[in-house]
C-alpha cells in the first residue's frame, strides 16, 4: 500500500508541477544523442533482421540453380540508411497529424510516408550510379524507362511496405501501451497464467490515457474531482503487484 500510495503522489505531483533543472551545453549534447541513438536503434535493428531474412531466402533459391549470392554488407548498409531515414522522417511536424485518430489511420499513414520516402532515396541511389558510371542527367529518365530493371526494384518495396507496416504497428502499440510494456508483454508474463492480469492492464493504461486525453491538468491535480479519485483508482491497480504465478 505504501508503494501505491507513493506513486500516486509521484503522479500528482508530475501533473501539478513542471520543474525545469538547467543542464549545462555538454550535458544537453550528450542528452540529445543519447536520445537520437535510442531513437535510431529499433528500426536499424528490426530492418537488419528483416533484409538479411529476405537475403537468406533468396540466397536458398539462387543456391538451388548454382548461383552464389552474398548481400550481408548490402543489408546492413540498407537498414542503416532506412534507421536514419526514419529518424529524420520522425521529425517531421507532419507525421504527428493522426495521432490522435483510430490507430489503423497512423499505422497507414506513417507506413505510407516511411515507403514513400525510401523509394525516393532509393530511385535517387540508381541515378547517383548513373552518373558516376558515365551517364548524362539528361539521359536518365530513358534509362530508368527501358533498362531500370522495375520487377527487382518493386519486388524489394513490396517488401519494404510489408516490413514497416509490422514495425510501424509495433511502435503505434508501445506507444500506446507505454515504453516498456510489449517488452514485459512479450519476454516477462506468462501467456499462460497472466492473460486476465494482462487484459486487465492494458485496460487500465488505455482508461489512463482516456482520462488524460479528456480532461485539463488543473482538473485531475484537483483531490475534490472524480477526475482525481479516478487517477488514483487507476494507479492503485496498476501498482498493485501481480500474484507470483502470473509473473516471473
Amino acid at each position: 500500500m505504501m508503494r501505491s500510495d507513493h506513486l500516486v503522489e509521484a503522479c500528482v505531483n508530475h501533473f501539478a508541477v513542471n520543474v525545469y533543472v538547467p543542464m549545462s551545453m555538454p550535458r544537453r549534447l550528450f542528452v540529445w544523442l543519447v536520445a537520437q541513438i535510442k531513437h535510431v536503434l529499433p528500426p536499424t535493428i528490426f530492418f537488419f533482421v528483416g533484409f538479411n531474412l529476405i537475403l537468406w531466402t533468396k540466397q536458398l533459391i539462387l543456391k538451388e540453380h548454382g548461383i552464389d549470392f552474398s548481400g550481408f554488407f548490402t543489408a546492413t548498409f540498407a537498414a542503416l540508411l532506412i534507421g536514419k531515414a526514419v529518424l529524420v522522417t520522425d521529425n517531421l511536424p507532419f507525421m504527428r497529424r493522426f495521432d490522435g485518430a483510430p490507430l489503423i489511420q497512423p499505422i497507414v499513414f506513417k507506413t505510407a510516408i516511411y515507403w514513400a520516402c525510401v523509394f525516393v532515396v532509393r530511385i535517387g541511389e540508381a541515378l547517383i550510379h548513373f552518373l558516376l558510371s558515365g551517364g548524362g542527367i539528361n539521359d536518365f529518365p530513358a534509362y530508368v524507362v527501358e533498362r531500370f530493371s522495375w520487377p527487382r526494384f518493386l519486388s524489394i518495396q513490396i517488401w519494404l511496405m510489408v516490413l514497416f507496416l509490422v514495425y510501424v504497428t509495433a511502435h503505434e502499440l508501445n506507444v500506446l501501451f507505454g515504453y516498456g510494456e510489449l517488452y514485459r508483454l512479450f519476454f516477462r508474463w506468462r501467456s499462460t497464467e497472466a492473460k486476465r492480469t494482462r487484459r486487465e492492464r492494458i485496460r487500465l493504461l488505455v482508461l489512463l490515457n482516456r482520462l488524460t486525453e479528456a480532461n485539463p491538468v488543473e482538473i485531475i491535480a484537483d483531490r475534490s474531482t472524480p477526475e482525481h479519485q479516478e487517477l488514483v483508482s487507476i494507479l492503485h491497480e496498476l501498482a498493485s503487484p501481480p500474484s507470483p504465478s502470473a509473473a516471473r
